[in-house]
């Protein structure tokens, strides 16, 4: 039997089969790294890169539960997560996403919404629905945010998510984890935090389902009013948006109450410093 040791004597091969299955202790990385054969010392350098990469994920997926962790050390146990979507286009409603999520789950791909592609984002949409604990979704159209404000919009989508989730699920948590956001009407204990979907897998959830939710009302839309392209745009203020806004006006799911649609319906042009 070959030494382990002895890797002068082992093809590259041998090498590459024996480090899928083992870990290397430091006089044998430093002999490989020092090996006369060039692809000897790419199959180190390579098993190293993915070492190191296996490494940062996992502390990167440790610290996405540290919320959810001390909210737990403190003797809470149905944590959610909640998120909006949808607060800066200039039509459409806003939507808001509670969930609570298995403890220590693994969601393959989860994280912020805005920095996962949209095939990605269905695939979890999916996973996250049949996988949480219990989820709401909470839906709040234009008309609500041109009488109350989008702030207030938010807050009441927000609302709605917890009460979907109440009813849907016969659960109610019992600690909030929010992107910073204080929802008024809501006593539950909560930490805002900055960045919170970017932070925490439970709010990286509710990002996955309030923005896919919102998108797909949006593609809906797209359908319905075509010439606006609601289904490329989502809404938010693109030149294609602009231009069919000046062409056609708005329509019955544009915010009035935003000032760049306020113009169009004053006559005015639109004028990109309004953004």
């Amino acid at each position: 039997m070959k030494s382990k040791l002895d890797f002068g004597a082992w093809t590259v091969g041998e090498i590459r089969d024996w480090l899928q299955g083992t870990v290397p202790n430091s006089r044998q990385e430093q002999q490989l790294r020092t090996d006369s054969r060039s692809g000897v010392r790419k199959l180190i350098e390579s098993y190293v890169r993915e070492r190191e990469k296996a490494a940062a994920y996992a502390a990167w997926r440790d610290g996405m539960w540290k919320y959810e962790r001390a909210a737990k050390q403190q003797g809470y146990h149905a944590v959610a997560g909640i998120d909006e979507a949808g607060r800066g286009p200039l039509a459409g409603p806003v939507v808001a996403a509670a969930v609570i999520l298995p403890p220590g789950i693994e969601l393959q791909g989860l994280n912020d919404s805005k920095q996962v592609a949209e095939e990605t984002r269905n695939q979890l949409f999916d996973l996250i629905c049949t996988k949480s604990v219990a989820y709401g979704i909470g839906v709040v159209d234009t008309e609500y945010i041109d009488k109350h404000n989008i702030l207030q919009g938010t807050f009441e989508a927000a609302r709605r998510a917890l009460r979907q989730m109440e009813q849907q699920f016969d659960r109610v948590p019992d600690y909030l984890l929010t992107d910073y956001l204080k929802i008024p009407g809501v006593a539950l204990p909560y930490q805002a935090i900055v960045k919170g979907d970017a932070n925490s897998f439970s709010i990286a959830a509710a990002s996955i389902l309030a923005k896919v939710t919102r998108d797909r009302c949006m593609e809906a839309y797209g359908k319905e009013y075509p010439q606006y392209g609601f289904e490329r745009h989502k809404g938010y203020s693109s030149p294609e948006h602009m231009q069919a806004l000046e062409m056609h006006g708005p329509c019955p799911i544009h915010r009035t109450s935003f000032a760049p649609v306020q113009k169009l319906l004053q006559g005015t042009l639109f004028d990109f410093a309004d953004l």
